[in-house]
């Protein structure tokens, strides 16, 4: 196979299977396989340990995904070895994701660093919870190339503040304003839980577009763009596999973030995905909680910089 990862070895699961054969993808991703490690390499362990935030996706107890925020001075991510991510830090008081932090259970880390748009991701089991965190086996890391991420520039921190999630409706003016001016998201998603098949578990990505992007239809579902990416369709695969998805949304203005998770469904072509500038397709959510994290992210940012390849794509 020319050094390609043979494809019963090769991580994915058969929802990325079935996506990655559907779009054409399956030869490209067979030979790149071997990008998705089974430890951290030094580079990405270096890269988390000076983050001062990084995004978590997990499922609560009845199989929900959700995304959501972790900060702390830099080092509060730290990987002592090269098969362990230590997080010390946990979500806010009333943040669903904190149930899914349990030993067993599969989470997702996104390492993300928006001065510099790099990104990194690492998925695995729970192995270690006590008062200063928790402990992740790593089973995948990858990185993501730096494409539809908005560059910002940390300002100062915030007051401190240590508030609880806070239900939101769907009619909430602020939610309903965010949601349209939003650039950058992020969505947890996973295989069902109760498989145990190869590659799967839980997953975090990060979405980015111009203000807009995220479009709220007239049933009450919100509308996302799937722009050309590295074609693994980690995401997709999930959704296909499982239909359900956690999406978090964030207020750079106040530091507060749009938490939700509810039913997916993938919309492969037709004229609501024409519609929308360089989608090659899209998927809907329909949200069935939604949430407030207020001052999750403890940061003043400044104003952002559009990716030059979003740009590219939607001009």
């Amino acid at each position: 196979m020319n050094g390609a990862t043979p494809w019963y070895e090769a991580p994915w699961h058969e929802g990325e299977r079935a996506v990655q054969r559907r779009l054409g993808s399956a030869e490209h991703v067979e030979a790149r396989g071997g990008n998705i490690r089974d430890f951290m390499p030094d580079q990405h362990r270096t890269f988390f340990a000076q983050l001062p935030f990084a995004v978590l996706g997990a499922l609560d107890p009845a199989g929900n995904p959700w995304a959501t925020i972790l900060t702390g001075e830099p080092g509060f991510l730290s990987s002592p070895d090269p098969k362990i991510l230590h997080i010390g830090a946990f979500p806010q008081d009333g943040d669903p994701a904190t149930s899914g932090i349990v030993p067993g259970a599969r989470v997702a880390l996104l390492g993300i660093e928006l001065p510099t748009r790099r990104r990194n991701r690492m998925n695995g089991p729970v192995i270690d919870i006590d008062v200063s965190g928790f402990t992740v086996a790593v089973e995948q890391s990858f990185g993501n190339c730096p494409q539809y991420i908005q560059r910002r520039d940390y300002g100062p921190r915030r007051a401190p503040s240590f508030p609880e999630a806070e239900p939101v409706a769907a009619d909430d003016a602020w939610a309903t304003n965010l949601i349209a001016r939003a650039d950058t998201a992020f969505v947890a998603s996973s295989t069902p839980p109760s498989s145990a098949q190869s590659g799967g578990g839980v997953d975090v990505s990060h979405r980015g577009g111009r203000p807009g992007f995220i479009r709220a239809a007239e049933d009450g579902a919100l509308e996302i763009p799937d722009y050309r990416g590295n074609r693994y369709f980690n995401t997709l695969g999930n959704l296909f596999a499982y239909p359900r998805a956690g999406l978090l949304i964030v207020d750079f203005a106040s530091g507060d973030a749009l938490q939700m998770t509810g039913a997916a469904e993938i919309v492969w072509d037709g004229p609501r995905v024409s519609a929308l500038p360089a989608a090659e397709r899209l998927w809907r959510l329909k949200p069935l909680r939604m949430l407030r994290l207020r001052g999750v992210f403890p940061f003043e940012f400044g104003s952002p910089e559009f990716s030059p390849l979003l740009t590219a794509a939607v001009s």
